[in-house]
């Protein structure tokens, strides 16, 4: 055993899981094409292989600066190659040499840096930065400061710049801290009952709701805020992440009639404790807690309401604590976004109504469940559509003051009934009460897009992406706008945001893909487009690979995915677009029309899109029958 200054480095094979999954054979082809490519460097620049962790790869060096060169020629050779990217983190500091291994706190700071590390990228610790400053040869620049998992510091980590590698900046556009703006964090559950998770989730997400309406607050989106449930992490780092001045954190406990809440508001800028509070009541005091704890913060923050203002933000949409629990559980399941997740819901939201018929949230829910499992093919029209189109317009006739109501109702025109200029006057009714909702931002910025005001909808579409920068469905549905309206800049930007965050969901690549064929990248954006279509396995991904095929002159290949399209299961329920796309991109129109008109009569959401397609294929241009399907849909030519 020795102990030792040395340099660590840890490789790792990008998306390696996924393609593992997909094709393992190909996956085991790449792991030894790796394996052979990082030897030969690691020995040049004097390192020592340690040991390789499933896809990943352990070294060692005597100087940082030999670490960083073999760092930079393995990534120049993986460029080359083209198979595959790599992450790559390093940094410095002593260690043990024990046999064939090496142990210390430098080699787990290497590990957590590669997995903080972007994709083709190169990050280094500051240790690392500042002993090759001196290299002229060698050009870093800062990327980020994060807290990294079993460290007790936080880490200021350098991207180390070689040729082909990509500016990492930050990925989302700063967004100077307002003073009045808020995150409320999930409250843990401390019930002895883990299933009492939905109601501690439930208490988080409804004093956001009640915050969001606060005119001059910015609220922090509960997806995002959600994204650091069950971490321990420092609550400056997350507040500079979310980009707000203050955190509120606390406690639920929950036993039979009983109720525990704890609840501390935090400044972010230095730590300190504007507020904490403890309330030991009884259920049936829940929302007279939620209306002392929503007034207490806005009073630290200096927020005064108006009689009016108060009388809205502090509004009771149920006076039934039986109801108001249902209703709980039934959001709970909706966040998952899953259609078993959508069908709970439903079943719950069912419930709730039973005990309270006035609920509007309750129907409200319930109509977004069922589009939403029609939308995605989920459920047919059939089964769907016509509890969309109820339970919208009950949850507007009991409550036309809440946002949620005119969310349904706006839903329901622009996705199915495609009245795009009357669904966006609901949601700006929707804004107007909830100036923080960034489904509502969402929303707008495809209504902007749709209409021809480009300017609006990419405001809509970068609002709603600083309100809510951890979420997922957020990310994705805001980049419709940007794509549409030909910002490949961005539409690229967020889907690489997206792979960051959860590399498996198919959206990422679906737009990396796009962006990347629009700005001539062919090979590149097939391939992600590939590994999209296999992550998705459902019609949107596989007709996109079929239209590129199609614009490329492959009609052979174009044909195989038509195929693959007609023999999906429901697929003449809601993607005869999907097809009539394909047939679009090998010049067949007649028979591109013809599905056209079929998804237009079964009103197939994605329609609403298919002005983006039509008007970019010159034959289409020029046929009569393009401007009478556009007006059929209901988006100006």
């Amino acid at each position: 055993q020795s102990r030792q200054l040395a340099a660590i480095m840890f490789t790792d094979i990008v998306g390696y899981t996924a393609l593992m999954d997909l094709d393992e054979k190909k996956a085991y082809v790449l792991l030894d094409k790796n394996r052979k490519l990082q030897k030969p460097v690691i020995e040049e620049y004097n390192g020592r292989w340690i040991k390789e962790l499933g896809d990943g790869v352990m070294a060692s060096f005597p100087t940082a600066s030999d670490a960083v060169n073999a760092a930079i020629k393995i990534q120049e050779a993986c460029i080359a190659a083209s198979d595959f990217q790599l992450r790559i983190g390093l940094h410095q500091g002593e260690v043990i040499f024990e046999k064939d291994d090496v142990f210390g706190n430098a080699v787990n700071i290497a590990a957590r840096i590669q997995a903080a590390a972007s994709p083709g990228c190169i990050f280094v610790s500051e240790t690392v930065h500042h002993h090759i400053s001196n290299k002229t040869e060698i050009e870093t620049r800062f990327v980020k400061e994060e807290i990294l998992k079993n460290v007790s510091q936080p880490v200021r980590m350098y991207q180390v710049m070689f040729a082909g590698s990509e500016i990492i900046t930050s990925e989302i556009p700063p967004i100077p801290v307002k003073e009045k703006s808020i995150a409320v964090l999930p409250f843990m559950n401390m019930s002895s009952d883990p299933e009492q998770e939905y109601f501690s989730d439930g208490i988080s997400e409804e004093i956001i709701n009640v915050l969001a309406q606060v005119p001059g607050l910015k609220v922090a989106g509960r997806t995002s805020s959600f994204a650091f449930k069950g971490k321990n992490l420092d609550l400056k780092w997350i507040g500079e992440q979310l980009k707000v001045g203050y955190l509120l954190e606390g406690s639920v406990r929950k036993s039979g009639n009983t109720l525990r809440i704890t609840a501390q508001l935090v400044n972010v800028a230095d730590g300190y404790h504007l507020y904490s509070e403890k309330f030991d009541r009884v259920l049936e005091d829940i929302f007279a807690i939620q209306d002392e704890l929503s007034l207490a913060i806005l009073n630290a923050v200096k927020i005064k309401l108006l009689g009016s203002e108060r009388e809205a933000v502090l509004k009771r949409y149920t006076d039934n604590v039986e109801a108001y629990q249902v209703y709980l559980q039934g959001r709970y399941h909706q966040n998952k976004y899953t259609p078993d997740g959508f069908k709970k819901s439903i079943d719950y939201f069912k419930a709730a109504i039973a005990i309270d018929s006035t609920y509007a949230l309750a129907y409200s829910g319930m109509s977004f469940s069922h589009l939403t499992l029609w939308y995605w093919q989920w459920s047919s029209a059939e089964e769907s559509l016509p509890q969309t189109l109820d339970f919208a317009h009950k949850s507007i006739a009991l409550d036309d003051n809440i946002a949620e109501s005119h969310i349904a109702i706006g839903r329901v025109k622009l996705h199915y009934e495609w009245k795009v200029a009357e669904a966006e006057a609901e949601f700006k009714k929707a804004l107007a009460i909830n100036p923080n909702s960034a489904e509502c931002h969402v929303q707008l910025s495809m209504c902007g897009a749709l209409l021809g005001n480009k300017m609006e909808a990419m405001e809509h579409s970068r609002i709603a992406v600083s309100l809510e920068p951890f979420s997922l469905m957020t990310l994705w549905m805001a980049t419709v706008a940007p794509y549409s309206l030909g910002d490949m800049e961005t539409t690229l930007e967020n889907g690489k945001r997206i792979i960051d965050l959860d590399s498996t969901f198919f959206a990422g690549h679906w737009w990396v893909g796009n962006a990347s064929i629009q700005s001539g990248r062919y090979q590149e954006g097939i391939e992600a487009l590939q590994l999209a279509a296999q992550l998705e396995k459902g019609a949107l991904t596989l007709s996109t690979l079929g239209v590129i095929y199609g614009f490329m002159g492959d009609t052979l290949k174009a044909m195989e995915v038509i195929k693959q399209l007609e023999s999906m299961e429901g697929i003449q329920l809601a993607g005869n677009n999907f097809i009539g796309d394909v047939y679009a991109s090998i010049g067949e129109l007649d028979r591109a029309f013809g599905y056209y008109d079929k998804a237009v009569d079964i009103h197939e959401g994605f329609m609403l899109w298919k002005k983006y397609v039509l008007l970019s294929i010159p034959a289409f241009q020029q046929d009569p029958r393009t401007s009478k399907l556009l007006d059929r849909i209901g988006v100006p030519y």
